[in-house]
């Protein structure tokens, strides 16, 4: 149960006030006309359009909505700031136009944070300042507990230094509604994220991919290595699992004589937390036909070139202080070249686990001793060649053993048509040219339950539906997924995944 503190006491003491004197404090309906943003501009263009002749602007009525942001009640004449979702404005209480008890209301029972309706006529300060000169206002909301109030000083450098809020980082997450409702530049970061969203979309879109939606339950997990979440499905006693992928239903679609099929949506892998992964996360998945990995890492840098300048206008960024150029073409480096660049290690001169595992160890490195020789490998990759990868990289050629569904290379049975990409050094996304033989695909499913054991999440359960789909004919294709919210990091220059996530996964806190 709630417990108010001695600030929150004070506002319910207000509230009750408010009531008594016969006024709803959460009235049904506003009269809003305009937002704050369009008001400004309607005057400001007034303003212009009287300028030649020198006229006084065109009066203009508004009526706006927002929350306090600023209260400064001074008698008989009060003025504050309020904002919603588009801007700020200033706002100006005087007594002859409101009467007494609205503006004794004003001073003494309205507080920062509260909801008000204002209406009257923009007009210009004498410090120049567009303010709405009230005729009339009423509470919409009244704020009972005050928000964490984050202040700005300018600094004699010149720079504006931003204190207060939240002490403790984590609440901001926990209470996101609150974070966003005090930072403006929190909110900036979800309209990048509903920009590069929309972006992608409309790339795929022009390119001719259908967008299409796939079963978030499955009763079999499958498209990734990962461990899936469990739930059940009571009527009919059957336990499904939450999506790890969306891979082997888009393929499915692919039978079913769809050329270029895509998803943006929810995954979900039981596994841990860090600031490149959450349990949820958004991912958009294609899959086109009658195409390579080659094919798809021309798709894949023109896709995200295509996203940076519709989102930010332009294909050169900055993330963590590094300036990253996006526009095509990218660097492409087999992954031995790669782990060789950074390692000195040539794996394929290791050509079993154990040998491997010698020579990582002769070179100060600890690794897992249970690892297959594709994880080690993968290992190598993740810690010593992926920091180092700033600017936009295909690394290409990956181990069979840790590719359940990409084609072996013609003329290596050891490696397979794959590639990851990487940008700010964080990896981006998974591409392959898929395998399309069934008989190939039902041999891997078995080999990687071998090689991992059958309840291993780094292998991969056999799918005899979409084996089955499989036999019916699929012609030859390329996929690839990459995680959204890893290119929203990326564009909104935040190193953390809890920073673009509206609502991150947390630890539980004992809210008593």
């Amino acid at each position: 149960m709630w417990e108010p503190n001695d600030l929150e006491r004070q506002r319910l003491e207000k509230l009750q006030r408010i009531r008594a004197r016969g006024i709803d404090p959460y009235p049904h309906r506003t009269r809003r006309t305009h937002t704050v943003q369009a008001a400004v501009s309607a005057y400001v263009a007034a303003e212009a359009a009287a300028a030649p002749t020198g006229d006084e602007p065109e009066r203009i009525p508004v009526t706006v909505c927002g929350r306090i942001v600023a209260h400064r009640p001074q008698g008989k004449s009060s003025w504050a700031h309020i904002e919603d979702g588009t801007g700020r404005v200033q706002v100006w209480i005087k007594e002859e136009r409101v009467g007494e008890e609205a503006q004794e209301l004003f001073n003494k029972d309205l507080d920062l944070f509260d909801f008000i309706e204002v209406s009257g006529t923009m007009m210009r300060t004498r410090r120049g300042e567009v303010t709405v000169l009230a005729d009339d206002y009423r509470l919409l909301a009244k704020a009972l507990s005050p928000l964490p109030v984050v202040k700005e000083r300018r600094l004699e450098d010149g720079t504006v230094e931003r204190y207060g809020g939240f002490t403790d980082a984590e609440e901001r997450y926990r209470q996101r509604y609150a974070d966003l409702a005090v930072n403006p530049q929190v909110r900036e970061i979800f309209v990048i994220r509903a920009r590069t969203v929309r972006a992608i979309r409309d790339f795929l879109d022009g390119e001719g991919f259908i967008e299409v939606e796939t079963p978030i339950l499955q009763p079999i997990y499958g498209g990734a290595a990962a461990r899936p979440f469990i739930t059940h499905h009571n009527q009919l006693d059957q336990d499904l699992y939450l999506r790890i992928s969306f891979e082997l239903y888009l393929k499915r679609l692919l039978v079913g004589m769809y050329d270029a099929v895509y998803e943006i949506g929810r995954d979900f892998r039981n596994e841990g937390v860090s600031r490149k992964h959450n349990p949820e996360f958004t991912q958009v998945e294609w899959y086109k036909a009658y195409i390579d990995y080659h094919q798809v890492m021309d798709i894949t840098e023109r896709l995200v070139a295509f996203v940076a300048q519709q989102v930010k206008g332009t294909t050169t960024i900055t993330y963590q202080g590094h300036e990253i150029d996006l526009a095509p073409p990218w660097q492409r480096i087999t992954l031995r070249d790669a782990i060789l660049k950074f390692t000195g290690i040539d794996y394929r001169q290791y050509p079993d686990a154990p040998t491997l595992a010698a020579a990582m160890r002769e070179r100060g490195k600890q690794p897992s001793p249970d690892s297959t020789w594709g994880k080690l490998v993968d290992s190598l990759l993740g810690s010593e060649v992926e920091p180092n990868l700033i600017q936009p990289t295909f690394v290409m050629d990956y181990p069979r053993d840790i590719s359940p569904l990409a084609k072996m290379k013609p003329d290596d049975p050891t490696h397979v048509e794959r590639f990851e990409f990487f940008i700010g050094g964080i990896e981006m996304g998974n591409a392959f040219t898929e395998i399309n033989d069934p008989l190939d695909q039902e041999q891997r499913f078995l080999e990687m339950g071998r090689l991992y054991g059958a309840d291993s999440e780094e292998g991969h359960p056999v799918d005899e539906d979409y084996l089955r789909a499989m036999r019916y004919g699929m012609p030859p294709n390329g996929g690839f997924g990459m995680g959204v919210d890893r290119l929203v990091m990326l564009l909104a220059d935040q190193p953390n995944i809890r920073e673009v996530l509206l609502f991150p996964h947390l630890r539980s806190r004992d809210e008593g």
